[in-house]
């Protein structure tokens, strides 16, 4: 008798990376604010429900790839460090090392190539390839408008 397979939370298996998913919750927030709008990152923290401290952390790394820009003292703040049409998710990805490993085998295989393929080499080099293309042309003025299929 086949054994039933066990059950996978919504946390364990991921698309994104914890961090990925964390900067982009703050960018969508940020993404909709006004143009130049600055939001503290305890107003972001409740916002998104990301921990305040590693948030901060997301931020600065975010701030240092040119996707936010920071301002100290009263009325400060992080805001987009440009519009959301110039920020694409490819670069967030890239600011908070999350983008899938280009050689990484879906088996764990040290070497798996097209003239080397595991089983799953086409269909994860195809996901893989979807994946960055939608990286690539998603930006944060997609965020808060339903996507067109």
């Amino acid at each position: 008798m086949a054994r039933p397979l066990p059950q996978v939370s919504a946390h364990s298996s991921r698309l994104l990376t914890g961090t990925a998913e964390y900067a982009l919750r703050a960018l969508a927030e940020l993404a909709v604010c006004a143009p130049g709008e600055m939001m503290r990152t305890v107003d972001l923290a409740k916002r998104t429900g990301v921990p305040e401290a590693y948030l901060a952390k997301v931020l600065r790394r975010l701030v240092s790839h040119d996707v936010l820009r920071a301002t100290k003292g009263h009325g400060g703040g992080f805001a987009l460090a440009r519009p959301p049409a110039q920020i694409r998710f490819v670069d967030v990805l890239e600011a908070v090392d999350s983008m899938p490993l280009a050689n990484r085998c879906a088996f764990g295989r040290p070497s798996c190539s097209s003239q080397d393929p595991c089983p799953l080499h086409p269909v994860w080099t195809q996901l893989k390839d979807t994946f960055l293309e939608w990286a690539r042309n998603t930006t944060l003025a997609d965020v808060g408008r339903p996507l067109v299929r």
